[in-house]
């Protein structure tokens, strides 16, 4: 099981957020926007935010650091770490039973990532056989896509998709996430789409859409 970090806005939370980091960060990363979160009308939930494991990374000269698979290339749709990637889901399949079993049905979770957590949360979230709440993918994109359409669960066909993104991202390209987004309109997949004039970040306009995703999805 995944280290994580956990917060609780209410004593007896009825549902959870699953929050996934990006490269190099740590479950802390995203903490301080439970806050913002819940000022901005997010339900009371259980925030469960996990540290990737330490792992080398290619494209950073092989620095070990957090990460829920290896990046070999800038080409992120290329040479991709397929072991990496599923491993990862495996362990995020992992948390959502962990909830299940402190009593949180699957319907009452979200998963949402930035990043590599975007990804890992599409690539996970897609592929469940009894659906989650809704997917928040931030600043992110779609693992192995040549392998959704035979990989994905029907069950899972319903999940709501939040994806957002900079115009100005460096880091992931805008365009390799709207070929992403592209291909799950194409699947069928529900995807909300929001991009914004930011970097590879998130901006005070963007929680405001995800607390009223939370909202919909779990208030």
């Amino acid at each position: 099981m995944l280290e994580c970090v956990e917060m609780q806005t209410t004593a007896a939370p009825s549902c959870a957020v699953i929050w996934l980091h990006g490269l190099g960060a740590d479950g802390y990363d995203f903490v301080p926007v439970v806050k913002e979160l819940e000022s901005l009308g997010a339900p009371a939930a259980r925030y469960v935010f996990p540290h990737a494991p330490m792992i080398p990374v290619t494209i950073n000269d092989g620095f070990v650091m957090r990460a829920w698979y290896d990046i070999r290339t800038a080409d992120l749709a290329h040479r991709e770490d397929e072991d990496g990637i599923r491993a990862s889901q495996v362990a995020v399949e992992k948390l959502i039973e962990r909830e299940v079993q402190r009593g949180t049905p699957r319907a009452r979770i979200v998963l949402a990532g930035f990043s590599q957590g975007a990804a890992i949360t599409l690539q996970t979230g897609l592929r469940q056989a009894e659906p989650v709440a809704g997917l928040l993918a931030l600043s992110g994109y779609l693992p192995l896509a040549d392998h959704l359409a035979a990989e994905r669960h029907a069950a899972s066909a319903r999940v709501p998709v939040l994806m957002a993104h900079g115009t100005d991202d460096p880091v992931v390209p805008i365009a390799r996430a709207i070929r992403s987004r592209d291909l799950l309109g194409s699947l069928g997949y529900a995807v909300s789409w929001h991009e914004y004039p930011m970097p590879h970040s998130i901006c005070a306009e963007e929680l405001e859409v995800i607390a009223r995703f939370l909202r919909e999805r779990l208030g």
